[in-house]
């Protein structure tokens, strides 16, 4: 039986530095608007969310539209890059995805915040075998969700995202089969069977 993950990439937001309560920007409802569109094709039985402001309102058009309530998970929420600001994030960024292991000061090292979101995966597919599941998610946590499941998606597909951006993983039990752009365009397509 198939149980469809739908990892929805936020849209672009407008910068604060309240993680937690920062909002999508005009151009940001706009894409949702696109995001929900675009899921309405798919059948969704369910939508969770980060619990990030921006990552709920990307993906509230399709709870609303399919009449659910979005379930707040703290593992898709976006990785800890480090306790306070960054000096230069590019270079804090690349010193994360070089090391697995290396984290900043009060930040999260790729094998931790992937265990967290790969753990909130699982548990999306225990409660909803077979099901069409959307979540509103980040870039960083996700492609690290993904990287789990296929090597292939790492740093450099990480720079290559869109904000939103909209990736179908199949799954069979818990088996990763198949990786699918949804948003557009082909970059990142594969086939894990």
């Amino acid at each position: 039986m198939q149980t469809n993950l739908y990892f929805v990439r936020h849209a672009h937001s407008t910068y604060t530095p309240d993680e937690l309560g920062r909002p999508l920007s005009e151009r940001g409802f706009s894409d949702a608007k696109t995001v929900t569109d675009l899921l309405k094709r798919e059948a969704i039985d369910f939508v969770y969310s980060s619990p990030y402001k921006r990552a709920i309102q990307t993906v509230e058009g399709i709870a609303a539209y399919i009449n659910k309530e979005i379930n707040e998970l703290d593992g898709f929420k976006e990785r800890i890059l480090a306790e306070e600001p960054v000096e230069d994030f590019e270079v804090a960024i690349t010193k994360v995805w070089q090391d697995d292991d290396f984290s900043w000061e009060g930040g999260e090292s790729n094998r931790v915040a992937q265990q967290r979101g790969v753990n909130a995966t699982f548990n999306v597919l225990e409660r909803h075998l077979g099901k069409n599941i959307v979540i509103g998610t980040h870039g960083n946590i996700m492609v690290l969700i993904m990287n789990y499941f296929d090597n292939q998606y790492g740093f450099d597909f990480w720079k290559e995202l869109e904000m939103p951006d909209i990736y179908k993983l199949s799954f069979n039990e818990k088996k990763c089969i198949d990786i699918q752009r949804i948003w557009g365009g082909n970059y990142g397509n594969s086939s894990l069977s």
